[in-house]
């Protein structure tokens, strides 16, 4: 659990650019009064975005994404959330 919680403040404190320009958009409830966490831990999994209130889960996937490895990986993580977000 510490590791987690370590691998979340240090995704936190790095963002990409991508990231860093979608948080200034959905911080402080600016999308119709939507409440966005950063970085939010589901399961096994740290999500990029997630509102809680839409349980919508927004991930900006980079370049290791586009491997045979990062395509089933996305796979497993998609179906896992889809089973509890639900």
């Amino acid at each position: 659990m510490k590791e987690k919680i370590h691998n979340i403040k240090q995704l936190r404190n790095s963002l990409t650019s991508a990231e860093a320009k979608l948080w200034g958009l959905l911080k402080d409830s600016q999308l119709g009064n939507r409440k966005f966490r950063r970085q939010h831990s589901v399961g096994p999994y740290i999500l990029d975005f997630y509102c809680p209130s839409e349980k919508l889960c927004i991930e900006l996937d980079g370049e290791i994404h586009y491997t045979e490895a990062g395509f089933e990986y996305d796979i497993t993580r998609t179906e896992f959330l889809n089973s509890v977000c639900l």
